[in-house]
């Protein structure tokens, strides 16, 4: 029977297994999260050195408790308002990518409307910057220490998306700390690397910001915990094997 159609029973020992990995991998991230912290550090600093990027690391102090400090490092710089040229490039990609839906097949039907969907958010921003360009209130800086604050928060709730939602399943211990690691693991590496490229993006002009928070900032993010979850998913139970 697939396990789709079967019903799900939460055992003993699946719920202790939850409990302590979500307890372990808690401590564990907790433990190690200033060293992670100054990772991100060494990530940017070298990509503010190697990449055609006018920006600078700055640093945001933060503490759990008196045991638990560190530092947010995060991108600063100058917000740049769009020029005409800009402005027109982006408005003639998004009417292309628009009228480009027209062409899809009905089999792409639900990619089509998904598209027209997302071209809402660059629609808005390209109106916005027409009429008030000058009152928009967000700056790099501050979405920059958002993003990197908003992807620290949910890595340090896998665990408990997976304690409620994963390890209550029977696929055995080890392949529960395996996709909890792999999946802390990425999103630890991802994390600077979507910082260094949202900022060539946005030293360009602050109107790319809504995109890039939108669409590209955590929606990504947390697809990819999706996806992991769902590959997940798809091992066998440890009932059904010889493990």
């Amino acid at each position: 029977m697939h396990r789709a159609f079967t019903h799900f029973r939460l055992g003993p020992t699946n719920l202790v297994n939850a409990v302590s990995l979500f307890a372990f991998f808690q401590f564990v991230w907790l433990r190690f999260l200033p060293d992670v912290c100054r990772f991100w550090n060494w990530v940017l600093l070298l990509g503010v050195r190697v990449l055609p990027l006018r920006a600078e690391v700055a640093v945001s102090h933060h503490h759990l408790t008196h045991l638990i400090r560190f530092d947010i490092s995060y991108l600063r710089m100058e917000p740049v308002l769009p020029s005409p040229l800009v402005w027109s490039l982006t408005c003639a990609v998004t009417l292309m990518l628009f009228a480009s839906t027209f062409f899809l097949s009905e089999r792409f039907i639900p990619i089509k409307y998904l598209l027209r969907g997302l071209l809402l958010v660059p629609a808005t921003a390209l109106f916005y910057f027409v009429f008030l360009p000058a009152a928009f209130p967000h700056t790099p800086d501050s979405y920059m220490e958002g993003l990197v604050m908003a992807g620290l928060a949910l890595i340090s709730t896998v665990p408990l998306l997976y304690g409620l939602t994963y390890y209550i399943f029977d696929f055995g211990l080890l392949k529960k700390a395996f996709l909890t690691a792999i999946t802390m693991t990425h999103l630890t590496l991802f994390l600077p690397l979507q910082i260094l490229l949202q900022a060539l993006f946005l030293q360009k002009t602050v109107m790319f910001m809504p995109v890039l928070y939108i669409i590209f900032g955590m929606p990504v993010d947390i697809l990819i915990i999706v996806a992991l979850y769902s590959w997940g998913m798809t091992w066998s139970f440890r009932s059904a094997t010889s493990a």
